[in-house]
């Protein structure tokens, strides 16, 4: 199933680096922000959802958890005792914040995916596009060729035909003028 658009793109749009087209498709959707907009909030959220899955992120959530339980049992302090129910906070306040910016960051990289899969099957129907009309050249070339092939041959033929006909008239004229 082709999906069939035309787009056109004013040429003010077109960067100067990319002198072959090969960004030409996404051209047309280069305009176009995100529904959660492009405003410093949007991309620091953003970056902060994808460092929660990083390993320095992790790491450092682990050693901080890990210090703050051997705080507490050891008895070097008091602030969180067994049932650790700050820490429980800590976590469900750090689950409230995380959910949404990781929603949120899901949902921006699902736009760009969705606007690079349409310039891309765009970009593949012009690759077909320019495959047929290439292959539809070379099958009028081809045609014409077998036609000049033809036309060449019949020449050839007739030229033949003529050079024996005039081979003919040759003999017939020697053969009066020296019987004359």
């Amino acid at each position: 199933m082709a999906v069939k658009a035309d787009i056109t793109v004013p040429p003010a749009q077109e960067p100067k680096h990319d002198p072959q087209g090969f960004f030409r498709f996404h051209f047309p959707i280069a305009h176009l922000t995100s529904i959660y907009g492009d405003d410093w909030f949007a991309l620091k959220a953003e970056a902060f959802a994808r460092f929660f899955g990083t390993p320095t992120f992790l790491i450092s959530q682990t050693v901080i958890v890990a210090i703050w339980i051997i705080v507490n049992v050891a008895g070097w302090t008091q602030f969180d005792i067994y049932p650790f129910i700050l820490l429980n906070l800590a976590f469900s306040l750090q689950a409230a914040y995380a959910a949404p910016l990781i929603l949120l960051a899901q949902t921006r990289q699902a736009d760009r995916d969705k606007a690079h899969s349409e310039a891309d099957a765009l970009h593949r129907e012009d690759l077909a596009r320019a495959s047929e009309e290439r292959q539809s050249l070379a099958v009028s070339q081809t045609t014409l060729l077998v036609e000049m092939l033809k036309q060449n041959t019949e020449l050839t033929q007739t030229i033949k035909s003529l050079t024996e006909r005039l081979e003919k008239l040759t003999v017939e004229v020697h053969k009066k003028m020296t019987n004359a």
